[in-house]
């Protein structure tokens, strides 16, 4: 029967919403860090590095997470991004909380990779001392690669070992130690923005629409028509018809229907503009 909520049920749920209200404010407060290390991670990704997440617990599971949205969101090369996470990625759903302790994994995770002296690893914490991705992230570190930090906590061993620390001071939980709600939501936030921005620094966004997004299945199909039809102001049949003569590549679509031009000469534009949309109609203009 509906009606008004429990008093202690109405109560708690101020002090949640209260407590992601502050998650999304300790993003905020670190938006600086996050921009500078998206760069730094584009920059790596564009000289064909790797991009590999660690992280132990709920912490693991939001790097595995926005790790798994990158190939389809923005057409990223899936062989090039991995995930470490305490216990292994078949145990995702089913979280092994003596895992996180065992640092020794961590550092052994980390090593298979071999030389990363290219490669970006985000290494995600709530305490910031799990023994797992400390020792994975200094692992890292030692073998090259630029280590980004987030961690809930300051002066804690992942931020001051991490070559880009990210504090999300995100307070206390309203549940105490569950580390899955207010940290969770500032990890996820600041996680999406940080591979978003990277997406961007890289060309893949352009009037805030997925100009790489991998077309997939019939509602990215879908998805991609609409981003082709409105940036090259054609209708959506005509954006088709592009699509198809692109191989469903969503940049150089636009490019044919813009442009009039082939397959071969879009693709010949964006090698020139390093992939980015933009430059490349500018380059097609004054062609």
């Amino acid at each position: 029967m509906a009606g008004d909520p429990p008093t202690n049920s109405s109560l708690f749920t101020d002090a949640m919403l209260a407590s992601y209200r502050r998650a999304i404010e300790a993003v905020a407060a670190a938006s600086d860090d996050i921009c500078i290390a998206a760069f730094h991670l584009a920059a790596l990704w564009r000289a064909g590095g790797r991009l590999i997440y660690v992280g132990a617990g709920s912490s693991g599971l939001a790097a595995a997470s926005d790790a798994a949205e990158l190939p389809g969101t923005f057409g990223l090369d899936e062989n090039r991004i991995a995930i470490v996470l305490a216990g292994g990625i078949g145990e995702a759903f089913r979280i092994n909380a003596t895992a996180e302790d065992d640092a020794a994994a961590g550092e052994a995770a980390m090593s298979a990779f071999g030389d990363l002296a290219r490669d970006a690893v985000i290494a995600v914490s709530a305490s910031g001392s799990t023994p797992f991705t400390i020792a994975a992230a200094l692992e890292a570190r030692r073998r090259g690669a630029f280590v980004i930090g987030i961690a809930h906590r300051p002066d804690t061993p992942l931020l001051s070992g991490a070559d880009a620390p990210i504090l999300l001071d995100s307070g206390e939980e309203a549940l105490r130690g569950s580390t899955r709600l207010a940290a969770g939501t500032a990890q996820k936030a600041a996680l999406g923005m940080l591979t978003t921005l990277m997406g961007l620094e890289l060309g893949h966004i352009h009037q805030g629409l997925m100009v790489n997004l991998k077309v997939d299945n019939a509602k990215l199909r879908d998805r991609a028509r609409g981003i082709v039809a409105m940036i090259a102001g054609i209708t959506e049949a005509e954006a088709e018809v592009a699509l198809r003569e692109a191989g469903g590549q969503v940049k150089v679509a636009i490019l044919i229907a813009r442009g009039g031009v082939s397959m071969r000469e879009a693709e010949g534009w964006l090698a020139a503009a390093d992939g980015r949309i933009d430059h490349a109609l500018r380059l097609a203009r004054t062609a």
